[in-house]
């Protein structure tokens, strides 16, 4: 990434925004933006992207609408040193694309060995929220994957940050947004 890119990219990156292509061209939007544009994913498919939606909305109210699924997918299509993803953190190893497939594949299979053939997504509410209650202490059998604790820390992470990580979250919870705040002080 030369240097103008990197200056644009961060610019974006404190306003909320992040690259997506649109026609072939990069844009950039916010992960509420490319969702309601229903742009197309880069990495996760269908399925993926349903429980992820559905997982997001469940941890955190919001998640869905504000985008988790496009934020995640955009996020798992950049070089993972450049990532915003909770992943990246917690020193989960790159490619970050192949912990999410698999996190969200032991979701599915694990909801699906628990409520007859039933994925995440297609769970009713009390449901989902009994899972997660369950995989948040790493109680669900038939749980194949990343440890089922450590998945529900980085998704609710992920889901916080699209949420409540923007100008708008900050606004929601009644706090002013700086991107960048002066010292008070010179030392």
């Amino acid at each position: 990434m030369d240097d103008m890119q990197r200056r644009a990219f961060i610019k974006g990156a404190a306003i909320g925004t992040l690259a997506f292509t649109v026609g072939g061209v990069e844009v950039f939007l916010t992960p509420r933006l490319a969702r309601a544009q229903n742009l197309p994913l880069r990495t996760l498919n269908p399925d993926q992207a349903a429980t992820l939606d559905a997982m997001g909305e469940a941890l955190v109210p919001g998640a869905k609408d504000a985008g988790i699924t496009h934020f995640v997918d955009q996020q798992l299509s950049i070089p993972a040193e450049d990532a915003l993803l909770e992943a990246r953190i917690m020193n989960v190893r790159p490619p970050f694309a192949n912990f999410y497939r698999a996190a969200l594949g032991a979701v599915d299979g694990a909801s699906q060995a628990k409520y007859g053939g039933r994925g995440f997504a297609q769970l009713a509410a009390a449901e989902q929220h009994d899972f997660i209650d369950l995989m948040r202490q790493n109680k669900l059998e038939n749980w194949k994957g990343p440890g089922s604790g450590f998945v529900y820390f980085l998704l609710r992470s992920d889901a916080v940050d699209v949420v409540y990580g923007t100008m708008d979250g900050y606004a929601h919870l009644g706090v002013p947004y700086q991107a960048h705040i002066a010292p008070t002080t010179s030392w």
